[in-house]
Order: structure tokens, then C-alpha cells, then sequence
């Protein structure tokens, strides 16, 4: 029996649905994952779920005595409680049972007696989770709960949400986080509902699908609409035909085509990278960082050269943030030297957005007093740079006030690559971004010819955009590694596991001087020819693949269709094994093409 239902549920604000005719059903376990566009209704959703919002039209239908848990993106908590008194509002009404509110806190490592004005962000996360805890809730209800956490928090998150008992809903960006996590990714997308498989990956393939499908009969409407316009110009035929028909048909054509809700555009992002700096960014030699009596950074010392990715990471208050304004020469170290490199031009993203001026308007936080901008050596006009960050021209004189989290960080990235700089910093900038947003940006950072400092808990953005990570443990020791978040988890791992023989991590100058006198030695070929069986399988490749994908398409749209979901539930669970049984033998086909065309091209290198 579900949980809770959702049956045709819609709701507006202005000219669009957030929801439209939505259909959804939880049942207990169950641990879904919605994603979609900033401003596309997510958080609303949610607050649906809980009762918080009431709908235009439908059903929701919870079951009785339901207990539900929910954490805003932004935890409401009162800044004079102990953390103690803060979770124990979770019981409501209830007598304050401690051992309830106590096993919480240690659930989640928290001091009882600390006030809650003196936490940071990411230890106001814990409380607020701890508090829609604490009453055992058969739903948990999570908007964005990695932001502010650290990976060693999101990670435990992780561990306890495969652990829960009950059935969890949230919205997050972190791909890691929806893989680990996850039994069904939903996609919020122009006011429907879809599913898609267990990962994020699934999602990737599936949505990939349904778009080219929706493409496909978009054009096939596109095609018939237009002959039908040619029809009824000609005037004197359609007249005389007297086709009434017809010409009701047109004008429900028209009525759907002005209804159809276009997929939102990506936004454009590009950076004006100005002049080169010098080939030396910055250098540590034994530098120490402290905090009143607490000890951050400990006599550390390295070499940042023009282009090096370099990502940060670290708990929470083990002094990222201070290291990086050490680095940038913003604080003089408690000991040790400093040197910066010349011709440094920094363009800095605050992860609290304290830049942004809440009552300013978004065009004059690009270009304050002037309607046109100057961006890589061209006049380009405010409001045409704020449309390629999916601003549209009637909200270019909104206040910053008005934005959500996900429109600020974009706001915030239009300022921040509208000035020229060859250093870019980037303090916990996926916070809020959606994920196609998140990936447009990975691709951007990949293909920036400056140097990046990156402080960040996403780690498949980490492993993606960074070329070498600082890690600080918190107690004053920092490390060194090359490569991203895995290559510094692997060597943990190794460092484990042979803790009497682990070498420490390769430090960045040592990784540049081996790879630059490394010397490989040609490898001998052998010669490997195709059977004539293989050279038939090869060649019937192609057609296989196609056929695989043709039906993989099919299956996508069925599950594609909200109302199935409630009507035969049993068809979807045929559906969804049918689409994972297509996904390996795509996979396997493609797996296998590769191999045989790798195989035909060494049989031809060797016959040269």
C-alpha cells in the first residue's frame, strides 16, 4: 500500500504551470531523487508533499497517522536554542523524551550544549536533519541536504539514508549523492513528472531518449501544421469543400502549438580570461594559520604555477576558506612567507553571496550605471549578456531579493565571468546550480587557460574540473596529492592498507618533473587478424545497435507516461526490467563494436 499519492495534481503562479496534471505515488522504502531546472517547482513539489501548500486541482491522499519529516534548504531554527532544545522541536507536542533527542545528537556527532547562533552552515544542516528525525518519520522530506555538509557528512548521510526505514524525497544536484543513494530519479521538466531507473546514469541514457522521441514528433506536428496553414490559405477551395472539420482541426493545431511548453534553453556561459599572469601564482614556504588557539594550517608549503586546477577540500571549519584568502595574499599567515606571483587578476565567487546587494537590480549588478558591457574586447548589452544566463528581458530590472538560491548563483557567475581575470576562485560554487547548469560549468572550467582555486564538497565536480587537490584534516595537517577527489581517495585507501609501507602522495612539483622526463619505451605489435566470423559480426553491428536503441526509445516513452504508473504498476515493473535489459545489451554491443574495430585497425597498421 503507498505511502502517500498524488493523482492529477496542477498548480500555477503566472503565466505557466509549476505543476501540470501530475501523477505520483510513494510507497515505503522507497528512496526518490527529483531533479530538474532552477525555478522549475522542486521545492514547491515538495511542500505539496507535506502538506504545506495546497494544489490548484487533484488529489493528494496520505496515508493516516503519517509521519513526515522536512528540512527546507534553508534550516529554520531559532539562533538562541542549544543544539539539545533545537532537536527536541522536532517531537512537537510530545513530552521531551531525551533519549530520543540524545541518540540524534550522536547519530550526527553534535554538541548538546552549543547555541545555534554559533554554528556554521554546514552543522545547522545536521541540526535541522536531527530535529525531522528525532520523531522517527515514516516520510523524510529533504530539499538540497548536501549543501553545506562536508564530504565526510555527506557521506554519512549517505550511509544512514540506505539505512532508513522509511521512504525519503529529495532534490539535490550532487550526482555522487543520487547514485549512492537513490531506488528511482524523478524529473521535474515543464510542469510533468517523469521516472527514470535507479542511478544517475540511467537518467542520463533515458532522458537522452525521450528527447530525441519528443524532437521526432514535434516535427511531425510542425509538418502537418504547416500543410494545414497551406490548405486553409488558399481561400476559395477550403471554402468550397465546406471541410468544417478540417478547419477545427486547424484551429486545435494552432491551440496546441501555442500551448507547447519549449525545453528551457542552456545557459551560455564563456569567460573573459584577460591577460596572462606570470608563469608563479603564488608560493607557500612554512606557513601556519591559526584561529584564536587553534592551529588550521601547520608549516606547509607549496608552488601554484599559472594553470594549475587546484582543489581545496577539507571538513567543515578546518580552515579552507582561510587558506585560500592566504593564498590569494587577502591574510598574512601566522608564521611563514607568502610570495605572489605578477600581472594576477582575481575574479572571486563568495559561497554566501555576500557580493550580491539584495536591493539592487540584476542590471546594475552586472553593469551598475551603464546598459552595456565590455566582454572579451566586445560591446555586448546587459540585458543580452543576462539572457545567456536564462535571465529573460521583463526580469532584468527585478531586485536580487526576488531571485531563488539556484538564480543567485547564476547571477553571481554572470558578474563574476563578466570581468577579466587569469585567477579564478570558486568557494563552494554548485550549491543550488541545477545539474545541467553544474555541467555546462564543469565543461567551461575544464577549458580555462587560467588558474583555478576550487573549494568545493561535490566530487564528481572535484574529479572533473581539478588537476590536483590540498586537503586539510582539520588538526593543522595538510596534504597534497595529484589528480581529483577519487585518485586522493584511492591513495587513502592504499595508505590503509599498507600503513607500514605507504609512500606519501605525489606532491604536484614532483608529478611535473616525472612526466616530463618520462621516456616510454615502443611496445611490439603483434599482428591479429579478423575471422571471417568476427568481420560478419562486425559488420552486423550497426544494425543491431540500431534496433536495440529503436526499441530502448519505445520503452522510454511508455515509462515516460505519468498516468502508468498509477493504472497498471504492475506494467512498469515489466517495463523497467525490459529498459535495463536493453541498457546491457547496448552496452555490450557497443563494448564488443569497439573491440572489433580496435582489432581490424591493428591488422591494418601491421599490413602497412
Amino acid at each position: 500500500m503507498p505511502l502517500l499519492t498524488l493523482d492529477s495534481v496542477s498548480l500555477a503562479y503566472g503565466l505557466h504551470a509549476l505543476l501540470d496534471r501530475v501523477d505520483f505515488q510513494l510507497d515505503s522504502g522507497e528512496r526518490v531523487g527529483l531533479i530538474g531546472r532552477n525555478g522549475g517547482g522542486k521545492s514547491t513539489f515538495l511542500r505539496i508533499l507535506t502538506g504545506e501548500i495546497t494544489p490548484d486541482h487533484g488529489k493528494v491522499w496520505r496515508q493516516s497517522a503519517l509521519k513526515m519529516g522536512y528540512v527546507p534548504q534553508e534550516p529554520q531554527l531559532i539562533a538562541s536554542d542549544t543544539v539539545f532544545d533545537a532537536v527536541a522541536r522536532g517531537l512537537g507536542g510530545e513530552f521531551i523524551a531525551d533519549y530520543k533527542v540524545e541518540r540524534q545528537l550522536s547519530l550526527l556527532g553534535l554538541s548538546p550544549l552549543t547555541p545555534v547562533g554559533d554554528l556554521s552552515g554546514g552543522w545547522k544542516k545536521r541540526v535541522a536533519l536531527a530535529q525531522a528525525l528525532v520523531n522517527e518519520p515514516d516520510v523524510l522530506i529533504l530539499d538540497e541536504p548536501t549543501n553545506h555538509l562536508d564530504i565526510a557528512g555527506i557521506q554519512n548521510l549517505e550511509q544512514w539514508l540506505r539505512s532508513f526505514n522509511g521512504a525519503v524525497v529529495f532534490i539535490t544536484h550532487d550526482r555522487h549523492f543520487l547514485d549512492r543513494v537513490v531506488t528511482r530519479v524523478v524529473e521535474l521538466d515543464r510542469g510533468k513528472l517523469s521516472s527514470f531507473g535507479h542511478s544517475f546514469a540511467d537518467y542520463q541514457r533515458r532522458k537522452a531518449d525521450q528527447l530525441a522521441a519528443e524532437a521526432l514528433e514535434q516535427r511531425r506536428f510542425d509538418k502537418l501544421l504547416s500543410q494545414e496553414e497551406v490548405w486553409i490559405r488558399k481561400g476559395v477551395e477550403a471554402r468550397r469543400t465546406r471541410n468544417e472539420g478540417r478547419v477545427r482541426r486547424l484551429e486545435q493545431l494552432r491551440h496546441e502549438r501555442e500551448q507547447r511548453r519549449e525545453r528551457v534553453g542552456q545557459v551560455r556561459l564563456s569567460l573573459d580570461v584577460g591577460d596572462r599572469s606570470g608563469q608563479l601564482v603564488v608560493e607557500l614556504q612554512q606557513v601556519s594559520l591559526r584561529y584564536d588557539d587553534t592551529v588550521m594550517v601547520s608549516n606547509f608549503s607549496t608552488r601554484i604555477q599559472r594553470g594549475d586546477k587546484v582543489g581545496i577540500m577539507g571538513p567543515n571549519g578546518a580552515g579552507k576558506t582561510t587558506l585560500l584568502r592566504t593564498l590569494l595574499g587577502e591574510i598574512p599567515p601566522h608564521s611563514g612567507s607568502v610570495q605572489l606571483g605578477t600581472r594576477i587578476t582575481v575574479a572571486y565567487f563568495d559561497q554566501w553571496r555576500e557580493q550580491l546587494d539584495e536591493q539592487a537590480t540584476l542590471a546594475d549588478t552586472i553593469s551598475p550605471g551603464s546598459e552595456f558591457i565590455e566582454f572579451n574586447g566586445t560591446r555586448k548589452h546587459v540585458i543580452s549578456y543576462l539572457g545567456d544566463f536564462l535571465f529573460p528581458p521583463e526580469r532584468a530590472r527585478a531586485k536580487v531579493a526576488s531571485l531563488s538560491g539556484g538564480e543567485r548563483n547564476r547571477l553571481l557567475l554572470a558578474r563574476l565571468f563578466s570581468r577579466p581575470s587569469n585567477v579564478l576562485v570558486l568557494d563552494e560554487p554548485t550549491n543550488d546550480l541545477d545539474i545541467e547548469t553544474l555541467e555546462l560549468l564543469e565543461s567551461l572550467l575544464v577549458e580555462y587557460t587560467g588558474t583555478l582555486f576550487l573549494v568545493s564538497h561535490d566530487r564528481a565536480f572535484l574529479d572533473t574540473v581539478v588537476t590536483q587537490v590540498i586537503v586539510l584534516d582539520g588538526q593543522g595537517g595538510v596534504m597534497e596529492n595529484v589528480g581529483g577527489y577519487t585518485d586522493w581517495m584511492r591513495y587513502v585507501a592504499a595508505s590503509h592498507k599498507n600503513s607500514t609501507q605507504a609512500s606519501a602522495p605525489v606532491s604536484v612539483p614532483e608529478a611535473r618533473l616525472a612526466s616530463e622526463n618520462a621516456i616510454k619505451k615502443p611496445e611490439k605489435r603483434k599482428t591479429e587478424r579478423l575471422s571471417y566470423k568476427e568481420q560478419r559480426e562486425l559488420e552486423s553491428m550497426p544494425d543491431l545497435i540500431e534496433t536495440l536503441e529503436s526499441e530502448q526509445v519505445k520503452v522510454a516513452l511508455e515509462l515516460a507516461e505519468g498516468s502508468l504508473y498509477r493504472e497498471a504498476p504492475e506494467q512498469v515493473k515489466s517495463l523497467t526490467l525490459r529498459q535495463s535489459d536493453l541498457e546491457k545489451r547496448l552496452s555490450e554491443a557497443h563494448r564488443r563494436w569497439e573491440e572489433l574495430e580496435q582489432k581490424q585497425d591493428k591488422t591494418r597498421e601491421t599490413s602497412v
